[in-house]
């Protein structure tokens, strides 16, 4: 058995021919322009197509607004032509009758004298009256003063209403007198005799003895 020429040698060589073949056609092909028309065949041609622009429809526009109407001017004014109208004189020589008779005088209306009503006052006496309770608080805290009170005495003498018109500064001492005097009698007031109600005023003094 020969070690030089192995069995696959020819094998190789066989290959070895083949590839350069193939080369040589591939740099023929090359050359003379072979592969750009297989691939022309094999390509095939690109076709284009011009696609027109597809518009939308027009929208409706509104119709136009009518012109204005116009309005015939007014005829021009033409003042109306002035016209004096000349007065007559006022006659002067009027008739005028005279009468010798004089108007009667109508007597005047006797007046009636009414008599004048007699009234008299009420009269409002503290001294008459129980003394108010002199407030605890007020002690303790030697509050004094004068309060003035107004009064509405009724036909009877009772009190009817009361009011402070003048505070003594402690409303406390105000609240006593108010109510300790408004449970008093008085005079009442009197018209041609006759008694009526009507306001008094009073003033009542606190004072600590």
């Amino acid at each position: 058995m020969s070690y030089l020429d192995p069995p696959d040698s020819g094998r190789r060589l066989t290959g070895i021919a083949v590839v350069t073949v193939f080369h040589a056609v591939l740099i023929y092909a090359l050359l003379t322009g072979l592969a750009r028309k297989v691939i022309e065949v094999i390509v095939p041609p690109l076709e284009t197509k011009i696609v027109e622009e597809v518009k939308p429809p027009p929208i409706d526009k509104p119709p136009p607004p009518p012109p204005p109407k116009m309005a015939a001017p007014p005829p021009p004014f033409i003042p109306p032509p002035e016209v004096r109208v000349d007065t007559p004189p006022p006659v002067t020589n009027t008739i005028t009758a005279v009468s010798d008779v004089k108007p009667a005088v109508e007597a005047p209306m006797p007046q009636v004298q009414t008599p004048a009503r007699t009234r008299t006052n009420a009269v409002v006496d503290a001294s008459r009256c129980e003394k108010p309770e002199y407030p605890t608080a007020s002690l303790r805290a030697h509050e004094t003063g004068i309060v003035v009170l107004s009064f509405l005495i009724g036909a009877d003498g009772s009190v009817l209403d009361s009011k402070v018109l003048r505070t003594s500064g402690s409303r406390r001492l105000d609240e006593a007198a108010r109510k300790g005097l408004g449970l008093c009698h008085f005079r009442p007031a009197t018209a041609d005799g006759k008694p009526e109600q009507s306001w008094a005023r009073i003033e009542y003094e606190w004072k600590i003895d």
